[in-house]
């Protein structure tokens, strides 16, 4: 059974620009190991290892971006529905505390900037609530209840 990656557009477009990016280190790579391999007994020699490297971690990563770009389903922006799902930006308080997110899938997901994924503990928790619902929001050192204020 295949696996389906849920990406925003912008999501998708990131991985495309990665992907001419990486087949355009190709080249690059290549050279270095033509170079390293000029330098003598492949066995010890340290450009020549790190260059193959470099190019076994290329081609890994550009098989899994096509392979995400083979199997994406777009998440497109809910329409009228006020529960939050994939593709919602959701804003929520606790006190003077305000948090927001944006849902999106596996793939797309980067905490440190406000996208979060359906799967992890704060968007799983957080799917389905609408505003005005009260959700538990679990970290590594406690729980702190929120309150939805917005979705859109």
């Amino acid at each position: 059974m295949r696996k389906v990656f849920h990406l925003t557009s912008e999501g998708v477009g990131e991985l495309e620009k990665e992907l001419v990016l990486l087949i355009a280190k190709k080249p690059k790579i290549a050279e270095a190991i033509k170079a390293a391999r000029e330098l003598g007994d492949l066995k010890e020699n340290s450009e020549y290892q790190t260059a193959r490297v470099e190019q076994e971690q290329n081609e890994n990563r550009i098989s899994e971006v096509e392979n995400i770009l083979k199997n994406v389903e777009l998440i497109k922006k809910p329409k009228g529905d006020n529960k939050v799902q994939l593709g919602t930006n959701v804003k929520l308080k606790n006190g003077n505390v305000k948090k927001e997110f944006k849902i999106v899938g596996t793939v797309e997901a980067d905490p440190l900037n406000g996208k979060i994924s359906d799967e992890s503990p704060i968007g799983a928790a957080l799917i389905g609530k609408k505003v005005g619902d009260l959700v538990e929001i679990k970290t590594a050192v406690d729980i702190q209840t929120y309150k939805v204020e917005a979705i859109s």
